[in-house]
């Protein structure tokens, strides 16, 4: 499979601290890439270069063939072909949940006629299985349909790379779980390949095909979960595991509490 995304030794930094030193991987069209690591590791940070809503002080980042060097923003034309689900949901309070969801529509094609934009949102809100919310609020609905609502938006484009910054965190365990296998099922329907940031273990047993693993500023490990699971490596087996190993100098894991 190519890889449509594509990222070469990204190097980022707040201030004058770094806080990543050199960031290689890839991600395979239809495949569920996930960004793990503890703490402060850099996740979010990561996320965040690649989406290009921060300047990175080195690296290359190429979308769908196209390189963007480390000052470059992204054009139209790759924004257009992803979409973001942000961590909050970052649904505007006074719109309904279709209008939300119309956003990008009205962004990027903003002389389509609103009957067609409408027929859009209806589709991808019944792919999200909310479109009986169509006209309701943010604030008539539950912590897990603004989850499916933020979901919808970031499809309305009909992206073929889409980013999620923790989607499960905040929700109940039987929610959570349906969200992962509503990511699973829009793979599988859309087309769409996914980059996770997620701590949640149990979300990360069900989605993820491969992942990266950042520690100190590096990639620790690049593979599938199940050579992660099986991993002798301390720190990875205290991640999967969620015990550490006594063997293991405990400073290696302090703050070690999966919230980025």
């Amino acid at each position: 499979m190519d890889e449509i995304l594509k990222v070469d030794h990204l190097k980022a930094s707040y201030g004058n601290e770094t806080i990543l030193k050199d960031i290689s991987f890839g991600v395979k069209k239809g495949e569920i890439r996930m960004v793990l690591g503890s703490s402060g590791c850099g996740k979010s940070t990561l996320l965040n270069n690649v989406l290009k809503f921060i300047k990175s002080d080195e690296g290359t980042i190429t979308y769908f063939g196209k390189s963007f060097g480390p000052k470059e923003g992204l054009d139209s034309e790759t924004r257009m072909r992803t979409g973001v689900l942000f961590q909050s949901g970052a649904l505007l309070a006074d719109l309904t949940v279709a209008e939300n969801a119309m956003l990008p529509l009205k962004r990027s094609m903003p002389y389509m006629p609103k009957s067609q934009m409408e027929a859009i949102v209806a589709d991808r809100l019944e792919k999200v299985h909310l479109l009986h919310a169509f006209h309701k609020f943010p604030g008539e609905i539950s912590g897990g349909m603004k989850k499916r609502a933020a979901l919808a938006r970031a499809i309305a484009l009909k992206p073929e790379l889409l980013f999620c910054d923790e989607p499960s965190t905040g929700l109940d365990p039987v929610t959570a779980r349906s969200l992962d296998e509503l990511l699973l099922e829009l793979r599988d329907t859309l087309g769409v390949s996914m980059v996770i940031v997620s701590h949640e273990l149990e979300s990360i047993k069900i989605v993820c095909d491969r992942f990266v693993y950042l520690k100190d500023g590096y990639v620790l490990k690049d593979a599938t979960l199940k050579e992660g699971m099986e991993s002798d490596d301390p720190i990875l087996r205290h991640f999967f595991n969620r015990q550490c190993p006594k063997e293991y100098n405990a400073e290696d894991f302090y703050h070690f509490d999966f919230i980025d």
